[in-house]
């Protein structure tokens, strides 16, 4: 026990992060469920943790009621900017993405209310290891679940081919716009839960580094399969510490390894490192077809 306590003690803010960022990942990957190329999940985790941050630290808000208006107020913006954003598709949503987190920044930076670029500091350490991976694997099973519901179908259905889609009676729009929403919700609630762990934060935290991060997350991991995300999360967040423990400075090396890693990714494993696990389950629901003895 006194050894556990010691392991988590040293990484137990590894942890933390390694949980937050697979709930952010898992964000963008609602979207990209649906086929839209959005980068907008760091500045909805930026609404999200401003909101909650102020409304516990200015107006002594309950800290559940502070993260449920930060998830909420978050949706609420991927609502009105989805609207007319998903009009778009590919690259030009990306870039549309991109310039509304920039937005948010200089927002953000211009008010006193957040704190400006100093940020926004005394907010209550409130945010637990369990209550973050707690909330993961609600997220996960839930988008787990989604996957073979009518929704998820029609969010493969959009990805594959969206004029086919439309042509089946799917509404195209009512559908990409509830990808985008629901992907804001879980950044924004991502985000109060990070405002809420190390009594600070910053815009550079929700900037355009991190929204990159966040797609490199789910290449790397695999967006075929809702654990993918996850996979890459924790990998490219426990990376930088990885090494530090073999004596390599994290920082200077860190991007230039990232990007060896998404290489090596795209060229042998083009669905990411989820398809390693579902090539093992093939392998065994294949074994166990054989197993089983034929009928005489």
């Amino acid at each position: 026990m006194e050894a556990l306590s010691q392991f988590f003690a040293v990484y137990g803010s590894l942890f933390n992060f390694i949980g937050i960022n697979a709930l952010l990942a898992l964000s963008l990957y609602l979207t990209l469920a649906a086929g839209q190329l959005s980068l907008g999940s760091a500045a909805f985790a930026g609404i999200g943790g401003y909101t909650a941050g102020i409304l516990t630290m200015k107006l002594m808000v309950p800290f559940p009621l502070a993260v449920a208006a930060g998830s909420v107020l978050a949706g609420a913006v991927g609502l009105v900017i989805g609207l007319p954003v998903l009009r778009l598709r590919g690259v030009f949503l990306a870039i549309a993405t991109l310039s509304f987190g920039e937005v948010v920044r200089i927002v953000v930076l211009n008010l006193d209310i957040t704190g400006g670029a100093q940020g926004l500091v005394g907010i209550p350490a409130i945010t637990t290891t369990s209550g973050i991976y707690l909330s993961l694997a609600v997220a996960a099973y839930a988008i787990a679940r989604l996957r073979y519901s009518r929704i998820g179908w029609c969010f493969e259905s959009i990805r594959e081919d969206e004029t086919a889609a439309a042509a089946l009676g799917i509404n195209t729009t009512y559908y990409k716009t509830l990808s985008f929403v629901l992907g804001a919700v879980l950044a924004g609630f991502a985000g109060a839960l990070y405002a809420h762990l190390n009594y600070i934060i910053t815009p550079r935290e929700f900037g355009f580094s991190v929204a990159v991060d966040l797609l490199i997350y789910n290449i790397v991991g695999g967006i075929r399969v809702w654990y993918g995300p996850v996979l890459g999360a924790a990998l490219l967040t426990a990376l930088p510490e990885i090494l530090r423990g073999t004596g390599v400075a994290a920082g200077p090396v860190r991007m230039a390894i990232n990007g060896l890693i998404l290489l090596l990714v795209i060229l042998f494993l083009p669905n990411g490192l989820a398809s390693i696990f579902m090539r093992i389950g093939k392998g065994r629901a294949k074994a166990a077809a054989h197993a089983i003895p034929e009928e005489v």
